[in-house]
């Protein structure tokens, strides 16, 4: 089987023994951008703040898994898959006893590609928690003691629109590899279309709308936002502006950018580059210590809180499941 398209089978187990009893829910965290830094100690104390908090919640509500939506090693990424970053940014500071069996599923970031990303994918036979297969991959899950199924499409948004630079235009202008990035996008478009799960979630590096320092990024509203409408998509989950954000637009999709693992931005630049109505909830204040997305899936409904490194719940939302064998939007059945 071609890597790109490798197949996660995943019947979802909770970690720990939950208060609600036999609840059927699926939970798991969602972070970005909490790589740490190249230099001594290879952490941040936003990092180490929002892994204590991650590890807390997990203990007192259990999780199934972690999405890590990116920059996952500041500035450069990693240069082998033995490279120490792996234990100083993410085994040691991810190291509480509730979290010691928590699986993590791993897509890459603008910062990752700046190093290599093929050593990430590699770590994955080295760490029994780090799980990279591909540059990008779809995972699959059950709802404990339920029938809802759910489907998650871990991209990488880097070779699909390119690079960008924190710099200048912070706009990534085009892949590096345009086969690549068709091939990419064409895959993305054979499983959505072919999805039949109550709950299809979408992660990326990028964002497709932001308000924050980097904003929305063109090449995703252009290419991947009128598949998430076309196949009615639940969610897309991304980092790469540093805070918490959750914006939803006319067709119900629920955007959840969850990237303050590491970093805090207070930036809204870019406000006025989002539809007005789409932002329901931003954070990005400078003194927060971080913080994280913890998403719950039942058959009924999907919904996200958005939790600060200090304990604090911020935000919470509901999406519902999608209709059973709905047609995608724009088709309609002949007369």
């Amino acid at each position: 089987m071609d890597t790109c398209t490798v197949l996660l089978i995943l019947q979802a187990s909770l970690v720990l023994s939950l208060a609600d009893g036999a609840a059927p829910v699926l939970r798991f965290v969602a972070v970005g951008d909490w790589g740490g830094v190249p230099n001594p100690p290879f952490y941040t104390a936003r990092e180490t703040a929002t892994a204590k908090e991650i590890a807390r919640t997990v203990q007192v509500l259990g999780t199934d898994f972690i999405l890590s939506l990116g920059d996952n090693f500041y500035y450069e990424g990693v240069k082998s898959a033995d490279d120490k970053r792996f234990q100083e940014t993410f085994e040691d500071v991810f190291s509480a006893a509730s979290l010691r069996k928590v699986p993590w599923y791993v897509l890459a970031g603008n910062h990752d590609h700046l190093g290599n990303v093929s050593a990430q994918i590699a770590y994955s036979s080295i760490s029994k928690r780090w799980n990279f297969p591909s540059p990008f991959y779809r995972l699959r899950f059950k709802v404990p003691r339920s029938n809802a199924s759910v489907a998650i499409f871990m991209l990488d948004t880097v070779t699909l629109c390119g690079n960008s630079d924190d710099f200048s235009s912070q706009q990534p202008e085009r892949p590096r590899d345009a086969a690549v990035a068709r091939t990419q996008l064409s895959w993305l478009k054979k499983q959505l279309a072919a999805a039949k799960e109550d709950y299809v979630l979408v992660a990326g590096h990028y964002p497709i709308w932001s308000i924050a320092e980097h904003g929305p990024t063109r090449c995703l509203v252009k290419q991947l936002l009128p598949l998430l409408a076309q196949h009615k998509v639940t969610a897309y989950l991304c980092g790469h502006d540093h805070n918490l954000q959750y914006l939803q637009d006319e067709n119900g999709i629920g955007f959840v950018l969850s990237g303050a693992g590491n970093f805090m931005d207070p930036s809204k630049k870019h406000m006025h580059k989002v539809p007005n109505g789409y932002l329901r909830f931003h954070h990005g204040d400078s003194n927060s210590m971080g913080g994280f997305a913890y998403v719950e899936i039942s058959p009924k409904e999907m919904s996200i809180t958005y939790i600060q490194a200090s304990g604090k719940s911020l935000f919470k939302t509901r999406l519902p499941r999608r209709a059973r064998h709905a047609r995608p939007r724009g088709l309609h059945p002949r007369a």
